[in-house]
């Protein structure tokens, strides 16, 4: 997940290098070289920026890093945290292309004036102290590709005016107070990170979301409930980690979690799926960290699990497991960090007191019988009632579109 996005803010400042970037400053403090040109008003896009800059400083009642004492006077390139680049349309003229205010713990709120930034590709305000709501004016930065509000205290319901952002591919407004449904078009975009973790999202997770061709997803620390949808599983390749840990989720495991092989991290922790695991699991030939912890499954930990090559770390602890394979047991010596505390397991430490053990909770039609010969993940799409992903797709997509 890291390596991606450190990827892309890489090739950023490459762009901004080799498009002769004017200012570089970071909060903090940074370098700043001579601007060749003076910013004056034949410059309308320095001139917006500057009205922009200035209102929104206006806006903002607290700066304990002082970075706004560098905000004076028109010349907006030379702004703490902006960062300007020459035009791509042969013109020569600078044009702020990123704002990185990460970390400063300003205090305040956006302003409708910030729309005038129309092209800015990059906008990271994580870690500040922002409030209230994010301006449907956000709806005219239409090259912004970058969108980092997280660790905040913003509000309200999802704010719908970033799916109309036709470049963007980053979203992050994880840590706010975001409350209400996730809209079933948030699935549709052409996003490839979504960080919706730590608000007080609430309702079912869109059926849409195995229309998503984004690499990381994370649900995690809201009020989520209902079952993971049944799109879950056809995703595609593209998926490596995706977290739902600490909802209200219920239900079974979708069967179709087997055709996520190439996925790294699956966390479903801290919900109330029960049942037993499905064979297809087995086909997660990729994934390192499986994490299964405090819901109600059920069941024998099977071999098909346990031998997963690609596994780091398998947590299983506090369901309600009667027994693993053997292969379970050999984890250890592939140095698999294996939790499998808190469950029904005869004759291990650290189980459950069997009067808890004696009736099992959860969704009964979660319950499975083993298959009695080992799945071929080549054929999964022959299991009955497993459709394979290239041939569904859930609600009218929108990947990819305007």
């Amino acid at each position: 997940m890291f390596k991606i996005w450190f990827l892309t803010l890489l090739i950023l400042q490459i762009y901004f290098t080799e498009q002769a970037v004017i200012t570089a400053a970071s909060v903090g403090g940074g370098t700043t070289t001579t601007i060749p040109t003076p910013f004056g008003s034949s410059n309308p896009k320095l001139s917006n920026a500057y009205t922009a800059l200035q209102a929104w400083k206006s806006a903002i009642t607290g700066d304990p890093s002082g970075i706004l004492k560098t905000w004076v006077g028109t010349n907006v390139c030379a702004y703490g945290g902006v960062f300007c680049a020459e035009a791509q349309d042969m013109s020569t003229e600078l044009l702020v292309a990123g704002i990185d205010l990460n970390h400063a713990s300003l205090q305040g709120s956006l302003v409708k004036e910030l729309s005038l930034l129309s092209d800015l590709l990059i906008l990271h305000l994580n870690s500040n102290r922002f409030s209230g709501t994010i301006p449907d004016s956000f709806r005219d930065l239409q090259n912004l590709s970058e969108l980092d509000l997280s660790n905040n205290q913003f509000s309200g319901p999802f704010p719908l005016l970033t799916l109309q952002l036709p470049n963007l591919l980053y979203l992050d407004i994880r840590y706010n107070k975001f409350s209400g449904q996730i809209p079933e078009e948030l699935f549709n975009r052409g996003l490839d990170a979504i960080f919706l973790n730590n608000n007080m999202f609430q309702g079912q997770i869109p059926q849409s979301l195995g229309n998503s061709p984004a690499s990381v997803i994370t649900l995690a620390n809201n009020n989520l409930s209902g079952s993971i949808p049944a799109s879950f599983g056809y995703m595609g390749p593209r998926i490596k980690e995706i977290s739902f840990f600490n909802n209200h989720l219920t239900g079974c495991i979708p069967e179709g979690v087997g055709f996520l092989t190439d996925m790294e991290v699956l966390d479903v922790s801290h919900n109330a799926l029960s049942g037993h695991l499905p064979d297809t699991l087995s086909c997660l030939s990729g994934v390192e960290v499986l994490n299964l912890a405090y819901n109600q499954l059920s069941g024998d930990l099977p071999d098909i699990v346990c031998s997963l090559k690609s596994l780091v770390n398998l947590t299983v602890s506090y369901n309600y497991f009667s027994g693993f394979s053997q292969e379970c047991s050999k984890l250890v010596f592939r140095s698999v960090g294996f939790d499998f505390s808190g469950n029904c397991i005869p004759g291990k430490n650290m189980q459950r007191p069997p009067p808890e053990c004696s009736e099992i909770p959860g969704d009964l039609n979660c319950l499975r019988v083993p298959s009695a010969k080992p799945l071929m993940c080549e054929t999964m799409d022959q299991i009955p009632g497993v459709i394979h992903p290239r041939s569904y797709v859930f609600g009218p997509s929108m990947t990819g579109s305007p």
